[in-house]
């Protein structure tokens, strides 16, 4: 029997959801063992392997970006992010589990695409993940097979009101997958934009001669956000299922969320850096540089900010993911020079995550424990990885952050981990850096040093969501 190795950290600030301490943090092996007060004849006694000064830093637990999109196919091409690139850069950013999402193709079953995923994750991973599903066939076959998914642990199903043709799914079929989750304890995520709508907008656009990048935000209306939001929680009540709308940008869009928490249905809604951070001035970039920002939901006027942040204060929405697509400039997001329809849509993120939030909290935007829960603890608990992930407690997984909130970085591509040739935050200044990052009790980051590897990684089966009111 090897002796399990003893890590010490001393001095920090451990911060979770619930609390603030001044505490060591004990890990034996892969899990937190204990946590005692600095000083305290407990903490005194440990004996460790290895002890990690966190003095005037904080601790934290791992973050966790429940929305990646890792060699995501997309418009011709892939998300430059591999499983292997793209969990080192979260590591980077002190973000220690990711949950991607497995796609479904038309006349294919759920099980191929999950297995097509594993095979692309499975031995590539620096960090540790979990998968979504995307249904892009409801019928009856997929109906049963999500049945069986649960049960593996697979337990939150993708579903888009937008990108007819490729993705999306009409009301019948969005219902129908309602009711199986209903049945059966899976989450309905919803991309919730009026694709029908969107695509004449589109049409009507490109043949005005409105072809730049910042088109793409005009004709993918807040409105017609709003209105699939609507609509999503509508098709929800019916089926009496729970639903999450993921990377909600508009302000339209958090007044209908808003309004269905407040009647206590089970609904929950996502945002992203950004939409916090970047606005359609951005998209209106000149000579092409605005396809960069090309993502949808798309960026907003800079005045949709101010209701996102509100709404995260109050619950109407109650996780930051990335909704990390990276495509580069150069070759790829290149391909709708001429067509804002071709620009491959998505952007880089899941390396700044954590630091922006922070951010958010120098500026007195969000409370210290408020970041926490939006990037570690919601997420875990509102897709089953809860206690294991998302908090600093005895028992779970040793997913720890040595987070300095005093240092200051420039965000940039020249210095970013992630395998993309630009920065959607190129230039910004912002104050706190991850330092050391430890997945499973063992270091990825080591002040600032990568020392992690491919295959360390493991895949993260599900338990239900934990939030639903009616089970």
């Amino acid at each position: 029997m090897t002796r399990t190795e003893r890590t010490v950290i001393r001095g920090g600030l451990v911060i979770t959801a619930a609390d603030e301490v001044h505490a060591d943090v004990l890990i034996e092996g892969s899990r937190i063992a204990a946590l005692a007060a600095h000083g305290s004849g407990a903490a005194a006694g440990w004996t460790a392997d290895r002890t990690i000064d966190a003095t005037g830093k904080y601790v934290i637990p791992g973050g966790v970006d429940a929305h990646t999109h890792m060699e995501m196919p997309f418009g011709g091409t892939f998300a430059s992010d591999t499983f292997a690139t793209g969990t080192r850069a979260a590591a980077w950013g002190g973000t220690t589990t990711v949950i991607d999402f497995a796609l479904q193709s038309v006349g294919h079953s759920l099980r191929e695409g999950l297995d097509a995923w594993h095979a692309k994750a499975d031995g590539q991973c620096a960090v540790d993940y979990g998968f979504h599903m995307i249904l892009a066939d409801v019928n009856e076959h997929t109906l049963k097979e999500m049945d069986l998914l649960v049960e593996e642990g697979c337990t939150s199903f993708k579903l888009f009101m937008a990108y007819p043709g490729v993705f999306y799914s009409d009301d019948g079929k969005i219902l129908r997958a309602m009711q199986r989750a209903s049945g059966n304890g899976g989450l309905i995520m919803m991309h919730a934009e009026n694709g029908i709508a969107i695509d004449v907008l589109v049409e009507q656009a490109l043949a005005a001669g409105q072809t730049d990048p910042r088109y793409h935000g005009e004709v993918r209306r807040a409105l017609l956000e709003a209105e699939a939001t609507h609509r999503a929680i509508q098709l929800a009540r019916v089926a009496e299922a729970p639903l999450y709308v993921v990377h909600v940008s508009a302000a339209e869009a958090v007044t209908e969320l808003a309004h269905a928490r407040d009647l206590g249905l089970d609904v929950f809604g996502e945002t992203c850096p950004q939409y916090l951070f970047l606005s359609t001035d951005d998209l209106a970039k000149p000579d092409f540089e605005g396809a960069k920002y090309v993502c949808s939901t798309p960026l907003r006027p800079v005045e949709h900010q101010a209701a996102l942040w509100r709404a995260l204060r109050t619950d109407d929405l109650s996780v930051v993911s990335t909704d990390h697509c990276p495509f580069c400039f150069n070759g790829q997001k290149e391909l709708g020079r001429g067509d804002f329809s071709r620009i491959p849509n998505g952007l880089p993120g899941v390396e700044n995550r954590m630091d922006l939030l922070h951010q958010a909290v120098v500026e007195g935007k969000l409370s210290r424990r408020r970041w926490i829960e939006l990037a570690c603890a919601t997420p875990a608990r509102m897709f089953g990885l809860y206690p294991r992930k998302g908090t600093l407690s005895p028992g779970a997984d040793a997913d720890v952050v040595v987070y300095d909130p005093h240092a200051e970085q420039v965000i940039s591509a020249e210095t970013h981990h992630m395998n993309v040739d630009y920065s959607a935050y190129e230039g910004k200044r912002v104050t706190g850096r991850v330092e050391t990052v430890l997945s499973r009790g063992e270091l990825v980051i080591d002040a600032r040093t990568y020392v992690g590897r491919a295959g360390h990684g493991q895949y993260q089966p599900r338990g239900l969501c934990q939030y639903l009111t009616g089970h």
